[in-house]
């Protein structure tokens, strides 16, 4: 995508989001033709939001489930930058007034420990493990300003740094069980809200985590040691509409809260 185009798309969005306008998908010389171009924009757009939001600190893979996939008429995965302010340790209160329309995404995270080198094959769960240092429970705030899923344009999805709006974190523990294996439980007020398994997530997390970094290597970067990835949730996007205590626990690993409030 030119420069200006890609550009003028960022600062598009950068302005809707300041006004909290309603999602809509980029249109004239800003929409994107490809999801390459959608990523162009992603890039000018986090470019812009470092500017107070902090530097980058690792990624977000979204759309890693059936369901997930399903629930927004995608057929694959697509990534996000996580930026320093962005990251909070659990447990945390959140403002819904603060986002355009919160949602929170269940899931695990993981802390890269060693660089993970740059290829053109496309990388397996099997050569991931090795650079996984940490584990965590996690919940994603994410922000879809009250999106039409029934119109939803994935390019545009991806130009807004795919909705992350911010990540929850856990502790991370450096041992863990099969995380395919791993169930997680979310509750609202202690009462049941979903559940979903560690192969919910492209059949292993690690998978999420091969899948970003040849996406990188596409766009030649590569995760590095210290970064956080979210792999993707493991179940269907939870949207708040009042207040309550919201929890993620994995089995075996770890729990993470979140209390919104209005």
């Amino acid at each position: 995508m030119e420069d200006r185009a890609a550009q003028g798309a960022a600062e598009w969005l950068l302005a809707k989001h300041r006004a909290k306008h309603r999602f809509t998908t980029l249109a004239g010389e800003a929409k994107p033709a490809t999801v390459a171009d959608a990523y162009d924009i992603q890039d000018r757009y986090v470019a812009l939001l470092r500017r107070d939001k902090g530097e980058s600190i690792g990624y977000k893979v979204g759309l890693t489930s059936a369901t997930m996939q399903a629930f927004c008429r995608i057929d694959h995965p697509i990534a996000g930058v996580v930026l320093a302010s962005r990251v909070h340790r659990s447990p945390i209160t959140i403002r819904r007034a603060d986002f355009g329309r919160l949602g929170l995404e269940f899931e695990i995270a993981v802390r890269i420990k060693s660089e993970i080198p740059a290829t053109e094959k496309p990388l397996t769960a099997e050569a991931i493990a090795p650079h996984i240092g940490g584990v965590c429970a996690a919940i994603e705030l994410v922000d879809d300003r009250a999106a039409d899923y029934a119109d939803l344009d994935v390019r545009s999805l991806v130009a807004d740094n795919s909705w992350n709006a911010g990540i929850v974190l856990s502790e991370f523990s450096s041992n863990w069980p099969d995380l395919s294996l791993m169930r997680g439980r979310a509750s609202r007020n202690n009462d049941p809200i979903g559940d979903g398994y560690g192969r919910d997530i492209l059949g292993h997390p690690f998978n999420s985590v091969a899948w970003l970094a040849t996406h990188l290597a596409s766009r030649d970067t590569a995760l590095k040691a210290g970064q956080i990835v979210m792999t993707g949730s493991v179940m269907k996007t939870v949207f708040p509409e009042s207040d309550g205590g919201y929890r993620f626990d994995l089995a075996g690993l770890g729990a993470v809260e979140v209390q919104v409030f209005a």
